[in-house]
């Protein structure tokens, strides 16, 4: 129960919350390695993984990741990639609370859902994912990929300053995997099975296994809508017939505007008045009607907008020069392509120099005649997950993951690099 000035509110969702009473706790908080321990920690796992994603530096690199408009120009003022997640974190923690579902968990999920993500947005998933089918002949999408980073890319050090995977609860890494929000439902209920999280072959395929996962979805839809109208009119991509459609849509549904300030408030509010653990996470009838109008608004006027092109243009040329340069040294020097980076490794000029020093990270390999690699290597007690570089597609599933990594602004000083050699 919550008071609430002198009224006791009910938690509708405290019974079925992810705490050390659900009889799956101890699968939902397990890892897939032994986390090292602190006796006096005070931290719940949760929690614990919460703090191993801010210190990460996938969550740093959100804040240089484009979520829907390229900011070439740097305005301050355009969203980036981790603002949208803070947003996320916010709107979700706040359904929890009201609910009385486990927030820490659902902070944790929030905080990490977008880690998979490209540069250059959904354009540059999309570049990606063209890559990846060609070379590797597996899809790529940003969900499948965030839990992949979590498990075999991303790396913290720690407190002995060795260098390990993120090593995430099932809980969290099942919230990374499931929270797509591009499928429309009345209501969402959590799924029974805990299932390989391998399994998961397209986004969308199954709901989250805990309510706390199923708000972070839905929050990720009330984080992006309004503020993607706030921004296409700080940019000016909104037409006078374009404005004059959400004033309509504001009247039809007695609102003054239709922003993020009311997106996110009405949304919050009908979603707790008409959740319960029978019905599902809902918005209502009327607030599912309005959200869908806000969602087709959006794409025929920002996301399908003649002025995005030339960025699709230029984020899929960057990639793809990236990719094919790269691509290349494999095909000059097969297996021994981290000898001959070493000696590349040295020219300032080229972004190679920082391929070289990541992909050694997570080779299998003896590196006792390559001193920097050496150095480097014997730092790492990770998941060696591109082997000795043998097989070609070892080789390019790394350069895949690099190029994944990179934020919008990486990419392009590496084109720019290119195109000065």
């Amino acid at each position: 129960m919550q008071i609430v000035g002198d009224i006791m509110r009910e938690k509708k969702f405290e019974m079925v919350a992810v705490n050390n009473l659900n009889p799956r706790w101890k699968e939902l908080i397990k890892r897939q390695d032994s986390l090292y321990e602190r006796n006096d920690d005070i931290r719940s796992p949760f929690a614990r993984d919460y703090t191993r994603v801010l210190h990460s530096l996938a969550y740093r690199r959100l804040k240089h990741k484009t979520q829907v408009f390229f900011n070439a120009a740097g305005n301050d003022h355009i969203c980036t990639r981790m603002e949208h997640v803070q947003h996320v974190e916010s709107v979700s923690n706040t359904i929890a609370k009201e609910l009385g579902l486990n927030e820490e968990l659902t902070r944790a999920i929030a905080l990490a859902h977008d880690l998979g993500h490209a540069p250059f947005g959904h354009q540059g998933e999309d570049v990606i994912k063209k890559l990846a089918q060609e070379y590797l002949k597996k899809d790529f999408w940003h969900e499948q990929n965030g839990v992949y980073f979590v498990d075999d890319v991303e790396l913290l050090e720690d407190n002995q300053t060795m260098l390990r995977n993120l090593d995430l609860t099932y809980a969290v890494r099942d919230g990374i995997i499931s929270h797509c929000g591009e499928v429309d439902e009345n209501s969402i209920y959590p799924r029974n099975e805990l299932i390989n999280l391998k399994k998961f072959d397209r986004a969308g395929k199954y709901q989250a296994v805990t309510w706390e996962g199923c708000v972070v979805k839905l929050a990720d839809k009330i984080a992006y809508l309004g503020r993607d109208i706030e921004d296409a009119q700080r940019l000016g991509y909104l037409t006078c017939e374009g404005r004059k459609r959400l004033q309509e849509m504001a009247r039809v549904y007695n609102e003054e505007a239709i922003n993020t300030t009311v997106i996110m408030h009405n949304m919050i509010i009908e979603l707790c008045k008409n959740s319960s653990v029978e019905n599902g996470l809902t918005l209502g009838e009327t607030m599912s009607q309005q959200i869908n109008e806000i969602k087709e608004f959006n794409k025929k006027n920002i996301y399908q907008n003649p002025r995005l092109e030339t960025f699709k243009k230029y984020s899929s040329l960057v990639l793809n020069e990236i990719f094919y340069i790269l691509e290349g040294f494999y095909e000059k020097y097969g297996q021994c392509v981290l000898e001959e980076l070493a000696k590349i490794k040295f020219d300032d000029k080229l972004f190679v120099k920082d391929f070289a020093e990541w992909i050694v990270q997570y080779c299998n390999m003896d590196f006792s005649k390559i001193k920097w690699a050496k150095n480097i290597s014997s730092k790492c007690i990770n998941k060696k997950i591109y082997g000795d570089l043998s097989q070609k597609k070892q080789y390019i599933q790394a350069v895949i993951d690099f190029m994944a990594g990179m934020t919008d602004v990486y990419a392009i000083n590496a084109f720019e690099e290119l195109l000065q050699c």
